[in-house]
């Protein structure tokens, strides 16, 4: 028979810090957009939107490469995202910086749009800044735990 001491925390929910929930709302908001995008390259590769001007088999080769990449990157970095594990970064990343390239180095096969790279920018600062706000809280701890030491 165990017995088990009631009086421990190892029974309880680990704690989270103020950072790690906005971090995770962060995420899972990111999750959404990606998501969103994903369903706005189906939509259009299947010829629901856009009037079915933009489907798959009427695209010339430039955008039947982006449109079906994105269309599967989107959402799987959804997913990645919503369940806040470090592919669904990765993953975000590549579809970002494939938009982004699309954008803004190749304009004159894509079209020009300024807002989506900027929104990925702002995106991914915002990434950073959660990432150095983790970095500054484990100094913090490891300080407190070298000052606490005898």
């Amino acid at each position: 028979m165990y017995h088990i001491r009631m009086d421990t925390d190892s029974l309880s929910a680990p704690k989270r810090t103020l950072t790690e929930i906005l971090f995770v709302v962060f995420l899972r908001m990111i999750a959404v957009s990606c998501f969103w995008f994903g369903l706005q390259y189906w939509a259009m590769l299947v010829g629901y939107s856009l009037n079915g001007a933009a489907r798959f088999d009427l695209l010339n080769l430039p955008w039947k490469v982006a449109a079906a990449s994105l269309a599967v990157l989107f959402p799987v970095a959804s997913l990645g995202l919503w369940l806040a594990v470090s592919w669904g970064a990765v993953l975000w990343t590549i579809a970002a910086a494939v938009q982004i390239s699309m954008y803004m180095v190749w304009p004159q096969i894509f079209g020009a749009n300024m807002l989506v790279p900027l929104l990925h920018l702002v995106v991914a600062a915002l990434y950073a800044f959660f990432r150095i706000a983790f970095w500054l809280e484990e100094r913090r701890k490891a300080e407190q735990v070298r000052i606490d030491l005898p």
